[in-house]
C-alpha cells in the first residue's frame, strides 16, 4: 500500500518532466508515490478525438495502478486524465476546457469537465488564474506550479541581444516576432531562434539555433538579454520563466491563458507587455530597469522546489491523507 498515485499523460516533454517534478516533490515532503504513465496515444484528427483517447489511456492505467498499488489518494496530471477517472481524486492542472478547447474542440470535455473539478477531493492549479474561465463551483484549489530554477552554471556574457522559443512556430507566433524583429534590430544584434529547425528565407539579424538538448537551451538563455514571447495563448508557459530565471528581461504580448510569467513581466516592466512589439524590444535593449533580474528571482521565489515542498507539506498532503502530519 502507498500513499498517492500519480497518473500521467506523457502527450509533451513538459508535461513529463512536470509529472516527475511532482512526485519528486510528493516523495521529499516523505509521501509513498509512484507514478503510472497512460500509453502513448494514436495521432488522431481531432482535439475531441485526442482527448478521448488520451482520457481512456489514463483510465486503464489508473485502474492498473490502483490494483498493483492500492492507494490512499490518486493526483490525475491534466484535467484530460481525469475525464474518464475510475475513482476520484485530486487534479493537477495548468488550463482547463473551457478555455482551450472553445467551440467543436471541446464538445464533450467541457461538460464532463465541470463535474470532475466540481467532484475532486483537490484541485491543484499552476497559476492563480487557471480556473479564471469557469463557471459554477469547484473544489478547492490550492496554488503548485511546477518548479523553475536558475541555471547551476555562473552568468555569461549576455552577448545575444534577444531570444525566442518557437517549439510550434504556429502557436508561438513567430511570423510576428520575425516582422517585429526586422523592425527593432539595430547594427548587428542578433535574434536566435531555438526549438525549430527552419526560418523563412532572407530574414536577416536571425540565427537559428534549432532543436536544443535542456544544457545547450540554458546555456543560450545565459547568454541573451532579451527573451520575446507572442503566444496565441498560454497555459503555464516554462520557457518565459525559464528566461527570467537565468536572467533575461520578459518582452511579451498579453497573451490569454493562465500564462503565470505574463503577471510577473508586468510586475517587473509593464512597457515590455505590449502588443507592439517593436518598441518594447527597443525599451527592453535600450533602457533596461535597473534591478530587473534581482527582482525576477524575488518574484520567482513561490516557483522553486523548497516553495512548493511547502505548499504540498502543509496544504495539499493533510486534504489527501487525513491524518498527514500526526502519525
Amino acid at each position: 500500500m502507498i500513499d498517492i498515485l500519480v497518473v500521467s499523460i506523457p502527450s509533451t516533454g513538459g508535461w513529463r518532466a512536470a509529472a516527475a517534478e511532482l512526485v519528486a516533490g510528493l516523495r521529499r515532503t516523505g509521501a509513498r508515490v509512484e507514478l503510472v504513465e497512460a500509453p502513448k496515444p494514436p495521432h488522431v484528427r481531432t482535439f475531441a478525438l485526442t482527448d478521448l483517447t488520451q482520457a481512456y489511456g489514463a483510465h486503464r492505467a489508473t485502474r492498473a495502478g490502483l490494483a498493483e498499488h492500492r492507494p490512499r489518494a490518486v493526483i490525475y496530471c491534466s484535467v484530460t486524465a481525469s475525464l474518464l477517472w475510475p475513482v476520484r481524486g485530486a487534479i493537477w492542472f495548468d488550463s482547463i476546457a473551457a478555455e482551450n478547447r472553445p467551440g467543436r474542440h471541446g464538445v464533450w470535455q467541457r461538460m464532463v469537465e465541470r463535474r470532475r473539478l466540481k467532484d475532486a477531493t483537490l484541485l491543484l492549479t499552476m497559476s492563480p488564474r487557471s480556473l479564471d474561465p469557469l463557471r459554477g463551483e469547484h473544489a478547492r484549489a490550492v496554488v503548485v506550479p511546477s518548479p523553475i530554477a536558475a541555471s547551476p552554471h555562473a552568468a555569461a556574457d549576455r552577448d545575444i541581444a534577444a531570444i525566442v522559443y518557437a517549439g510550434d512556430p504556429v502557436k508561438r507566433r513567430l511570423d510576428l516576432v520575425l516582422n517585429a524583429w526586422q523592425q527593432a534590430r539595430r547594427g548587428d544584434e542578433q535574434l536566435v531562434v531555438a526549438g525549430t529547425d527552419s526560418l523563412p528565407p532572407h530574414t536577416k539579424g536571425v540565427e537559428l539555433a534549432g532543436r536544443l538538448k535542456p544544457d545547450d537551451y540554458r546555456a543560450l538563455l545565459r547568454r541573451a538579454r532579451v527573451f520575446v514571447a507572442a503566444p496565441l495563448r498560454e497555459d503555464y508557459g516554462i520557457a518565459p520563466l525559464e528566461a527570467l530565471a537565468d536572467g533575461c528581461m520578459l518582452v511579451t504580448t498579453p497573451s490569454p491563458g493562465p500564462y503565470p510569467a505574463l503577471q510577473l513581466a508586468r510586475e517587473l516592466d509593464p512597457r515590455l507587455v505590449s502588443d507592439e512589439l517593436v518598441p518594447a524590444i527597443r525599451a527592453a535593449l535600450d533602457d533596461p530597469l535597473p534591478g530587473y533580474s534581482e527582482r525576477a528571482g524575488e518574484l520567482l521565489e513561490p516557483f522553486t522546489r523548497a516553495a512548493i515542498d511547502a505548499t504540498l507539506k502543509r496544504d495539499v498532503l493533510p486534504v489527501l491523507l487525513p491524518g498527514w502530519g500526526t502519525q
